[in-house]
């Protein structure tokens, strides 16, 4: 089965919808090291149609020009993207193409796919809120900024039931920021303080 894994930069607050303004100032080799080998796991992204538009707004720009960033707007170029949009599109960015039907449906053919490596989850908030909650997501890859946002959409929304994680690696850079793995995991056993009380620090 191909691993769907969602890659984010998020804030100390939970916040994963960016702002440049607390983002780029953290972004140094360790980070561009870390979101390399993000997208070298995938030969398919998976994307809503914000971050679609976002892309192919910015990244063929950037291939064309040639420029330090070239190599990796041509990466991304070459890959399959596939766009979750309630709408039709008329894609201009080359491997292109919209999600077919349902998108819990369309995920999980992608994961049986044998012709699949690996399907990658770039931002897409809502997209990635979906998958978690049906239990979709392999990996969650956060980028964790030395900063409390205070605003913007946080990648974890209200629900009923909370989502237990494993923490598979963690890796600090110099600039402050965390990089921390999780994998979905089962819950608990059902602990009460009288459990754990034996563990209280002892008073001076």
């Amino acid at each position: 089965m191909a691993k769907v894994i969602s890659t984010l930069f998020i804030s100390a607050d939970g916040v994963a919808e960016i702002d440049p303004d607390w983002h780029f100032p953290y972004f140094d080799e360790n980070m561009g090291r870390a979101v390399g080998e993000d997208y070298d796991t995938a030969d398919v992204l998976l994307i809503g149609r914000e971050t679609y538009d976002s892309f192919a707004g910015a990244w063929p720009d950037r291939e064309a020009a040639g420029g330090e960033d070239a190599s990796f707007a041509k990466q991304l170029g070459d890959v399959r993207k596939v766009v979750v949009s309630r709408q039709p599109l008329e894609f201009s960015w080359r491997n292109s193409e919209l999600i077919k039907g349902d998108l819990l449906e369309a995920v999980a053919a992608l994961k049986a796919d044998a012709g699949v490596k690996g399907v990658l989850i770039p931002g897409s908030i809502s997209v990635v809120q979906q998958l978690l909650a049906a239990g979709l997501v392999d990996e969650l890859r956060l980028l964790v900024h030395p900063v409390a946002a205070r605003k913007g959409r946080k990648l974890f929304d209200e629900g009923d039931a909370p989502y237990h994680l494993r923490v598979t690696a963690t890796e600090v850079f110099p600039t402050g920021v965390i990089r921390v793995i999780y994998a979905p995991t089962a819950a608990p056993a059902k602990v009460g303080y009288a459990d754990v009380k034996d563990q209280v620090p002892e008073g001076n």
